[in-house]
């Protein structure tokens, strides 16, 4: 069986034997523990996505990145547009909320390996970069405590204590046999798709973004959006970012209104 995520329903539904997650962002990991959990032999083809602690100092991981303006950054803070187009930080909500990151997956048993190369046979082939991974996701991991370390200091709270990541070990086989593989589930993210039911192709930019200011489209004139990944800033496309862009997109589009019934 080879399914997309967004088929995935449970481990019950799959057929019996090891099951091959392709794509390690919150899906694939969230899907490899749940697994795991259900007595599955699990692998997990491991690419590049940040990491943080479920909770710091007492506080929820969430309310840190909104209160340090993580969530608050805007497009241009970023290294290239296409960094729209990493995953998200790895977090979970299963059992009130708990630590799930690559070494809590292989503490649990899962089998980690490098990004998917392709399959040929019954051979599956993946990188040597495993290692390289962890490292990337290290850094990431620091950059975000080094914003809560300046958000205890700036509102007088205790700073909390940041342990350096665990050592990792980034030995993984580079080659899988598939004949005791019963699922393969590609996790490996989305990227936006309006042209497939937008009748505008020019109103999209080369990664598929809308070309848009606010929520407003710049190309084709009344067309708006809202809930679109870095739309205004980080957390447009969360429930919080939509609940404040959503008055902004409401207001541009009454002006609009009232400036066309206006016109003689």
């Amino acid at each position: 069986m080879q399914i997309d995520v967004e088929d995935y329903r449970n481990p019950e539904a799959l057929p019996p034997g090891r099951v091959l997650v392709v794509g390690s962002g919150q899906s694939g990991c969230q899907m490899a523990e749940e697994l795991r959990e259900a007595g599955r032999e699990v692998v997990l083809s491991c690419g590049r996505a940040a990491w943080a602690p479920r909770r710091i100092g007492g506080r929820d991981l969430v309310w840190w990145l909104s209160e340090s303006g993580f969530l608050d950054a805007p497009v241009a803070s970023l290294p290239t547009p296409a960094a729209r187009l990493r995953a998200n930080i790895v977090s979970t909500g299963h059992g009130g909320g708990h630590d799930l990151h690559l070494r809590t997956l292989r503490a649990q048993g899962v089998t980690l390996v490098g990004h998917f190369l392709g399959a040929t046979g019954h051979v599956a082939r993946c990188a040597p970069d495993l290692g390289e991974s962890i490292a990337w996701a290290d850094e990431r991991y620091r950059e975000v405590m080094d914003l809560v370390r300046k958000t205890s200091g700036e509102r007088g709270l205790p700073t909390p204590e940041i342990p350096e990541p665990e050592q990792f070990a980034p030995g993984a086989p580079e080659q899988l046999s598939l004949t005791e593989v019963g699922a393969v589930i590609f996790a490996g993210g989305f990227r936006p798709a309006y042209r497939a039911w937008l009748p505008w192709p020019d109103a999209f930019d080369d990664l598929g973004f809308p070309i848009q200011q606010d929520g407003a489209s710049t190309v084709i004139d009344g067309l708006y959006f809202v809930g679109v990944h870095f739309m205004r800033r980080r957390k447009s496309s969360l429930l919080l970012g939509v609940a404040e862009d959503a008055p902004v997109v409401a207001r541009a589009i009454v002006e609009r209104h009232r400036s066309a019934a206006s016109r003689p």
